[in-house]
């Protein structure tokens, strides 16, 4: 069965997995560790927990459980001193406790939901995410990154985390016997890089034989990455993985409603890739219609509904698309063959 590793966080992820575990592949999902926003960081906070959110969304997004048992864990109260948290976040943290280990915890949660494959937190460490900025600038924790809109005016000196982490072991074992290692899509500064500054993370890619594939976000974060173009991003991620690590890019050709744009003109642009602005790239470009066209709707009790995304990629659309990927090497060796 061929190995498929994905590296991300957040909605990103979510969209991700519950595409790719439709099929017939050893599924592991890598999760960023530094969120600190919402109920996330509440409870890291008053309780001392590793950050739970990414962690739940791709929980969910594996669970082969009842539509009830899903909905349970994405559950936010709207009153009472437990207003704006998830149930999800709260069961987590308490198995964290229970258990004596966040991994284990997650683990058991994934025995409880029926999860396909395997969700793997990027590190055991309890760490923090800064991002200095050209100007001296110091912007402390995902949370104040992500609200921030001046990083792209002010430029980015650099990311790091604070106290260093080292990698999960059992996420270098997966990246390393991968097939196939998917980054993205996702919040390029609070959900992709984090991982990608964990020690090992980027050594491990590496000196995987997979292939990798880069899912280009679909629109661009205002203030943050304005005007970044597919190969920006292309080039921002392998500042970390190594000049020419990534081998495919897919990138969506539809364009959502104009209602929809209208509604998110103030938050963000789309994502332009020239064709011909690069005549040398090292990595192949996939370009079809990977846009969602469910409407997207957010919980009353979400204190950050208003920073995240309404326009989406389509987790059937994605999920084929990466399949076709994962089997192009066998299909390109027939076609050689035949004459």
């Amino acid at each position: 069965m061929k190995k498929v590793v994905t590296i991300g966080g957040g909605t990103g992820s979510f969209t991700l997995l519950s595409g790719l575990k439709k099929y017939p592949i050893e599924l592991s999902a890598i999760v960023s560790m530094a969120d600190d926003g919402g109920s996330t960081g509440v409870l890291r906070d008053e309780l001392g927990v590793l950050p739970p959110g990414d962690v739940r969304q791709c929980l969910v997004a594996l669970s082969q459980s009842s539509e009830m048992l899903r909905a349970l864990m994405n559950y936010r109260f709207e009153g009472g001193g437990l207003s704006g948290h998830s149930f999800g976040n709260l069961f987590l943290s308490a198995l964290e406790k229970v258990t004596g280990s966040f991994s284990l915890g997650v683990a058991e949660a994934a025995k409880i939901l029926s999860v396909k494959g395997e969700v793997i937190s990027v590190t055991n460490a309890d760490t923090k995410l800064f991002l200095k900025l050209k100007d001296d600038g110091l912007l402390r924790g995902e949370n104040e990154i992500n609200h921030n809109f001046e990083i792209q005016k002010r430029g980015v000196e650099k990311m790091y985390l604070s106290p260093k982490a080292k990698a999960n072991p059992r996420a270098i074992e997966k990246i390393l016997s991968a097939d196939l290692i998917v980054i993205g899509p996702g919040n390029h500064y609070c959900s992709i890089v984090p991982n990608l500054l964990v020690a090992g993370i980027p050594e491990a890619i590496r000196k995987s034989k997979a292939k990798v594939v880069y899912n280009c976000n679909l629109v661009n974060k205002k203030g943050q990455t304005e005007e970044f173009t597919l190969d920006d991003y292309v080039d921002a991620v392998e500042k970390y993985i190594g000049k020419g690590r990534i081998d495919f890019v897919t990138y969506n050709t539809r364009k959502p409603s104009k209602a929809l744009l209208k509604k998110y003109e103030h938050e963000s642009e789309l994502v332009t890739f020239d064709k011909d602005a690069r005549h040398s790239r090292h990595y192949r470009v996939v370009q079809t219609d990977i846009l969602s066209s469910e409407e997207i709707h957010f919980s009353s009790a979400d204190k950050i509904a208003h920073i995240r995304s309404f326009i989406r990629h389509d987790t059937e659309k994605l999920g084929k698309v990466l399949l076709m990927l994962l089997e192009l090497s066998e299909y390109e060796n027939i076609f050689h063959d035949i004459v």
